[in-house]
This record gives structure tokens, C-alpha cells and sequence, in this order.
């Protein structure tokens, strides 16, 4: 939207004004008006404009002048009224929670929590992931937060384009599309090597063939079906999570006939600390720092929530809730786990440098052996392929609504618009699973080669996304303060985000700035490494200025955000629930 255009939005809108992304066009001529094609036709009296999916009342078919029958027709979701007419709202809170739960839990917790304890130590790998976590709150708050007042498809992509930037939204959006491209590849690619921990002679494209159709057939189920599916998932990996946590805590009282209790003995020999390249207090520091940057990757997925806000049952209840509860879930389980890996494992015990893949570097696994369960690491190698999988669909729905909601702004091909009568987009989906055949280059070693390192082009992507989610919130308050609104006006609030959104900003941006610092210390130069941890950053700075001159787009004023036109709906969508 040009600055005349979000000028004209008046404080005293009538109750029917429509969103900040259902904002009305002013003319057909300029601006990045366009016409938007939903069913094969040309609806020339249908416009957006380039701060929003704006549709004009009289063209809509399905808008008046009464704001109370326009709501009830649209379960009083004016936000998100254009994506209601093909997506479905098959999604509750429960799924959301579940959703958020199986994308954070993971290989990082089953297989990578070992590595961290070699690294900083017990106790610097503890406060690492503590540190992590607490960012993780302030996102999670931030998200949920801004996704109350604006739950759209799209999610924080979309809550960019409004609060910050157009190109911002651009630029982190194709980020995000591309880096979930490359990662359902990614994924089936693991399996595979999880699958050669009890078949290694069986050949792996067997594995890719059947993992990319089930991968296609949930993504083509209706989101419904994809949220149970995933909610399944998100069980299995609770109730291991909590195995692993009362059977290692078992261990280290010495509840295993024949085994030593351990207490915190290895706290005190080889001791809380591990000196990480440098000697000393530094390499103490830098050892917890070490532990720090590559836990972000271990809560890589809490964010993908509130992607399909659209598709969510009442979003500006159940996204809110979402993130409170995968935020105390989430939290509990890395910091229990990580405490007792630190008790039953030494941070010197040589099996922690395994990188085969599997269950075999598992501190877990190390610990349980031990103690005379050979049967443990089959099962745990058997979850990690349900989190490799999970990981891989989580990919799917987050990459295709983050398209969905591109093209809605004209940002991408409006093709990807088109959705199946059961609310799938359908195109969108098609083009990822086209994708997923890249895992077939796993099987080549030069091709193995160019693959990981596209993948290292969106290595940092999640703190990209991290800071885009938290500079939102903040420009969200700091636009209500200029306004004048009090932000108990806003569908859910905290009166502390602020300042946590703006601490997690600060320590998004320094981790992103330094999460490769350990190519530049004293004989250790990767290019591989280099690329991994910064390349992900000119990319995405390239995109916006592209977007940014090619669209001429400008920083949104804090005095044009329309607020009041998003509260005024969110406020009439609860007292029509209320009343019901």
C-alpha cells in the first residue's frame, strides 16, 4: 500500500472497515494494484494493493454493510476472509501445541544433546540451552502475540509486511520457501541413513521412493488430517522424551541392578566446564557459547505454529495458547533432558564424537547400553525416523502456506493460489514434493556434495525468522504507544514483551553474527562452515533490496500501522463470541 493510501485509513472507520490485510484499494490504475485470480477467471473488479489482501466489499461476494452478519459468515474472521474461501479451518489448539512440540523435538534432542555436553560440559551446556530457551519464551510470547491480533497464513511473513516492511515480508518469505524446499530432501536423506542402522545393505532409494509418497500423501490429506497425524507424532516423542528422562534419572541414582550411581559425579571430574579451543575462563565461555549457537537449531520449528492461521479454528484464541503451552513443554523437556545427560554421561567419553546419524550417538543410548538394555537404541533409533518424518511434513506445511501466502500478495506466481475442494494448495504442495526427489542425490557422492551445500546457503534461517517474529512484535508496541492505544487492547498481551521481544532481538542478531565464529579461530577455516553460518544472511539482505527498489516499497510509519481498524474487528469477533 502506498503512503496516501495507508494515510486514508481513519481511526474512525466504520465497524465493517476491513483489515490492515483486507484493506480497500484507492483507484485500479498504480500502486501495485493487481487483479487476483482464485478460479481460472478474470475478476477485473477484485484488487489488492501492496499492503494487503484487499478486496473491495462490492466484488468480494460475500461482504455488506452489516458487520455482524459479514462476521457470522465468516466465523468472524475479517483477517483472514480471502483465504477462507479455499482453506479450511480443520485446526484446534490441540493440534497447534502438538504441531509446535513435533517440530522442536527432534534429532537435536535424541542424537545432538551429546555433542553439547562435549563441548561446554555439563553445566556450560546446560546454561547454553538456558539461554536458548529463554529466547525461545520471548519468541514464542512475541508470535503469539502479534498472530492473536493477525492470525493469517503466512504467519509472520505476512505480519512483516504490515508492521515493517513489504520487502522485509519478501525477503524473509522466499527465505523460508526455499530453506523448507531443501529440507524435506534433507529429512528423507536421514531416514535413510537411520534406516542403514538395521538394513545397512538395502539400497536407500527404497527409502526415498516410500518416504516422498507418504510425505505426499499427507500433504495432499485435508489439514485436518495432517494436524492428527502430526499430533501422533508429537506423542511419540513426548512419551519417549519422558522415558529417557525417569530411566537416565533412574540410572544416576543408582536404580540399575549392578550400576553405580552417578549423581553428579561428572560435574566434579572432568567438571561443569570443558575448555573449547581456547584455554581457561575463555574457553570455558566459548565452549558455552558454542553450545548456545547450535542450540537454536535444536528449537528450530517452535515458530511454524501459526503458519496456517487461516486454517486454525478461532486463531485468536488457540495461537496464543499454543505458544504458552509448546513454550513450558518445550522448555521442560530440553532442560530436564540436558540435565541428565550431563549426570549419566562424562563430557570426555570418546562414543560422544560419533557421527554416524543414528541412535548410535546417542548419549541415551551410550548410557542405557551400559546399564544392560540393548534393545534402547532400536527404539530410539525408531523415533528419530518418526522426528526425521515429522520434520519433513512440518517442512511441507510451512513452506506451501508461507507460498500460499506470497502469492496472495502478489509476491509469487498466483498459480500457487489454486487449492483442491478440501483446502490444500495444491500447486504449492505439488512443487515441494517435486523437490523432495533431490534426496535421490544422496546417493552420489559429488552429488551429495552440491546438495549439502545448498544446504548450507539457509543455515542460519531460523534466527532469520527468529528476528523477523520478534522485530514485528516490537514495532506492533511501539506503534500502539504512538498511537496512543493501550495494549490491553489487544487480543492477548503481557505487559513484560516488550522488553523480553527486544532482548531476543539483540541476542538473535548477535548469535546470527557469530554462530561461525569457530572458522575464524587459529587453524580451523572451513569454506563449508563460512558458507553455513553467513551466507544465509546476504541472500536474504539481496532479496529485500531487490523487492525493495523494484516495488519502491518504504518502511511502514508507526503512525500508519492500522491498528485500530485490526482491534476494532478482534474486539467485535469476541463479543459475537461472547454472545453465542
Amino acid at each position: 500500500m502506498t503512503s496516501a493510501n495507508r494515510a486514508s485509513a481513519s481511526k474512525a472507520a466504520p465497524p465493517n472497515a476491513m483489515s490492515p490485510l483486507i484493506d480497500r484499494s484507492e483507484g485500479g490504475g498504480g500502486g501495485g494494484g493487481y487483479n487476483t485470480n482464485y478460479y481460472g477467471k478474470d475478476n477485473s473488479d477484485v484488487k489488492t494493493t501492496d499492503h494487503g489482501i484487499d478486496i473491495e466489499q462490492q466484488a468480494s461476494g460475500f461482504m455488506d454493510d452489516d458487520p455482524v452478519k459479514t462476521l457470522g459468515d465468516l466465523d468472524g474472521d475479517l483477517v483472514t476472509a480471502t483465504e477462507e474461501r479455499d482453506l479450511k479451518r480443520g485446526l484446534k489448539e490441540r493440534h497447534l501445541t502438538m504441531l509446535g512440540i513435533a517440530g522442536a523435538i527432534g534429532t537435536g534432542l535424541f542424537l545432538g544433546l551429546g555433542s553439547a555436553v562435549q563441548t561446554g560440559g555439563p553445566l556450560g551446556a546446560l546454561l547454553g540451552y538456558g539461554t536458548v530457551g529463554l529466547v525461545v519464551s520471548a519468541v514464542q510470547f512475541a508470535l503469539g502475540e502479534v498472530s492473536a491480533l493477525l492470525p493469517v497464513t503466512g504467519s509472520f511473513v505476512r505480519h512483516a509486511e504490515v508492521l515493517v516492511d513489504p520487502a522485509l515480508g519478501f525477503a524473509v518469505g522466499w527465505n523460508l520457501v526455499y530453506g523448507n524446499l531443501l529440507s524435506i530432501p534433507s529429512e528423507i536423506t536421514a531416514i535413510c541413513v537411520l534406516f542403514a542402522y538395521w538394513l545397512p545393505d538395502l539400497n536407500p532409494s527404497v527409502w526415498i521412493i516410500v518416504f516422498i509418497i507418504l510425505t505426499a500423501v499427507v500433504g495432499f490429506s485435508g489439514i485436518r488430517w495432517f494436524g492428527e497425524i502430526e499430533a501422533f507424532f508429537a506423542t511419540l516423542k513426548i512419551l519417549m522424551v519422558v522415558f529417557l528422562i525417569i530411566f537416565g534419572l533412574v540410572i544416576d541414582l543408582g536404580g540399575i541392578p549392578g550400576v553405580k550411581p552417578t549423581y553428579f559425579r561428572f560435574w566434579k571430574n572432568p567438571g561443569p566446564f570443558v575448555e573449547y579451543i581456547a584455554t581457561g575462563n575463555w574457553g570455558k565461555f566459548l565452549g558455552y557459547w558454542s553450545v548456545m549457537t547450535g542450540a537454536v537449531f535444536s528449537f528450530a520449528g517452535v515458530e511454524s505454529l501459526a503458519m496456517a492461521g487461516a486454517e486454525t479454528a478461532n486463531p485468536r484464541k488457540a495461537i496464543p495458547r499454543a505458544c504458552r503451552n509448546v513454550f513450558i513443554r518445550i522448555i521442560l523437556f530440553y532442560m530436564l533432558a540436558i540435565l541428565i545427560v550431563g549426570m549419566i554421561v562424562s563430557s570426555d567419553d570418546d562414543r560422544l564424537s560419533d557421527e554416524s546419524g543414528t541412535a548410535a550417538q546417542s548419549p541415551f543410548v551410550i548410557a542405557v547400553s551400559a546399564a544392560g538394555y540393548p534393545a534402547v537404541p532400536s527404539v530410539i533409533n525408531a523415533i528419530v525416523i518418526t522426528s526425521a518424518w515429522s520434520s519433513s511434513n512440518q517442512a511441507l506445511l510451512s513452506g506451501t502456506r508461507v507460498l500460499y501466502g506470497l502469492a496472495l500478495k502478489r509476491q509469487a506466481p498466483k498459480v500457487f493460489l489454486r487449492t483442491t475442494s478440501w483446502g490444500v494448495p495444491w500447486v504449492a504442495t505439488t512443487l515441494y514434493i517435486v523437490f523432495s526427489f533431490l534426496a535421490f542425490m544422496s546417493l552420489s557422492n559429488g552429488a551429495l556434495t552440491a546438495f549439502y551445500w545448498l544446504m548450507d546457503l539457509v543455515g542460519a534461517g531460523v534466527l532469520v525468522s527468529w528476528i523477523c517474529i520478534v522485530l514485528n512484535h516490537v514495532r506492533l508496541r511501539m506503534a500502539l504507544k504512538v498511537q496512543g492505544i493501550p495494549a490491553t487492547r489487544l487480543p492477548w498481551h503481557n505487559s513484560w514483551t516488550l522488553y523480553s521481544s527486544a532482548a531476543a532481538l539483540f541476542m538473535c542478531s548477535i548469535i546470527l553474527l557469530t554462530n561461525g565464529f569457530y572458522v575464524f579461530t587459529k587453524g580451523n577455516w572451513s569454506a563449508s562452515g563460512f558458507v553455513s553460518a553467513y551466507l544465509d544472511i546476504p541472500l536474504v539482505l539481496a532479496a529485500y533490496l531487490i523487492w525493495k527498489f523494484y516495488k519502491k516499497t518504504k518502511i511502514v510509519s508507526l503512525k500508519e500501522i492500522p491498528l485500530e481498524e485490526a482491534l476494532m474487528q478482534a474486539e467485535l469477533k469476541d463479543a459475537l463470541d461472547g454472545s453465542s
